[in-house]
C-alpha cells in the first residue's frame, strides 16, 4: 500500500459507520451497547500497556488502533443517540488541553515538569469546582479503575487538603503497621479480618509508590513478568530432569529459582 492508499481517521468512521448500518451492517455490531462495548475498552487499554511494557512497538502500533477503535466506537454510539459525534469528542479534548496548558498556548510560564502539573491540577480543581456546587474532595474518582490506580488517585486528592504524610517515612511505617495487623488477623483465624488488613496494606503500599513516584500498576505488571520469566527458568529444570515435578522438595525448586533471579541482569 502506497501513501495515496492509506485510510485515515474519515475511513474509520466510515467502517464504524457500515458496521453499524441497520441496512446491511454487521449483527454483533448492531446489537452493541455502551455497556457491552466498555470492557473491551478496558481490555484494550491494557493490552496497550502490555505491549509498552515489552516495548513491543509493532504491537503497539495493533494495539492503539484498537484502542482507537474503542473511541471510535462510543462516539458512534453515542452520535446513533443524539448526544455527540466523534467530532465533538476530538473537539472537546483539543479545547482541553488548550485550557490547561497556557504555557503552551498562552502568555503563562513555568519553571518545569514538576510546577506544570501542579498547574494542570490547580486547573482540573478549578473546573470541577465551577461545575459542580457542593463535590466532596474524593467526587470523581471513577469507580471501574484498577484499584490500585484508584488507590493512589484518592490519596492524591486527599493530599492536596492536607491530609498526608509530610514525608516518605511515615508511609512507609504505615506500610509496617498494616502489615503487623494482618499478622494479628491471620494469628486469630479470623478470614473477615484478613480480607479488611490486606485491603489496607495494598492501599499503603498504593500510596507508598505516589510518595516514590511510581505507578503501582506498572510494578506489579513488571513483577508479573519477572515472575513469569524465572518460573520459565524452573520449569526448564524440572523438565531437564525428567519433568516429574513431585521429584523435587521446595528447598530444590527454591534454588532454581535463586539461580534464575540471580542469571538476570540488573
Amino acid at each position: 500500500m502506497d501513501q495515496s492508499d492509506r485510510h485515515t481517521i474519515a475511513s474509520l468512521l466510515e467502517v464504524m459507520a457500515a458496521l453499524r448500518n441497520l441496512d446491511g451492517g454487521c449483527p454483533w455490531d448492531l446489537e452493541q451497547t455502551f455497556e457491552t462495548i466498555a470492557p473491551y475498552t478496558i481490555e484494550e487499554a491494557y493490552e496497550v500497556a502490555d505491549a509498552i511494557e515489552r516495548e513491543a512497538l509493532d504491537e503497539l502500533r495493533d494495539e492503539l488502533g484498537d484502542l482507537l477503535l474503542q473511541v471510535v466506537y462510543h462516539a458512534r454510539l453515542a452520535e446513533e443517540a443524539g448526544a455527540f459525534n466523534f467530532a465533538a469528542v476530538v473537539d472537546g479534548i483539543c479545547r482541553k488541553m488548550i485550557r490547561r496548558h497556557p504555557h503552551v498556548f498562552g502568555d503563562d510560564t513555568v519553571a518545569g515538569s514538576r510546577e506544570q502539573t501542579e498547574a494542570w491540577e490547580t486547573l482540573k480543581r478549578q473546573e470541577r469546582a465551577a461545575g459542580a456546587g457542593n463535590e466532596r474532595v474524593l467526587d470523581g474518582v471513577p469507580v471501574g479503575l484498577p484499584g490500585l490506580t484508584r488507590a493512589v488517585k484518592l490519596t492524591r486528592r486527599a493530599a492536596r487538603v492536607g491530609f498526608d504524610w509530610p514525608g516518605l517515612a511515615g508511609v512507609r511505617a504505615k506500610v509496617g503497621e498494616e502489615l503487623s495487623e494482618l499478622d494479628e488477623a491471620v494469628a486469630a483465624d479470623d478470614h473477615k479480618a484478613s480480607a479488611v488488613e490486606v485491603g489496607d496494606l495494598l492501599l499503603a503500599v498504593a500510596n507508598l509508590c505516589r510518595h516514590l513516584e511510581l505507578d503501582p500498576e506498572s510494578c506489579v505488571r513488571q513483577a508479573n513478568l519477572r515472575f513469569e520469566r524465572r518460573f520459565a527458568q524452573v520449569e526448564d529444570r524440572v523438565r531437564e530432569a525428567g519433568g516429574d515435578w513431585e521429584a523435587f522438595d521446595l528447598d530444590a525448586l527454591d534454588r532454581f529459582w535463586v539461580a534464575a533471579k540471580r542469571g538476570e541482569k540488573p
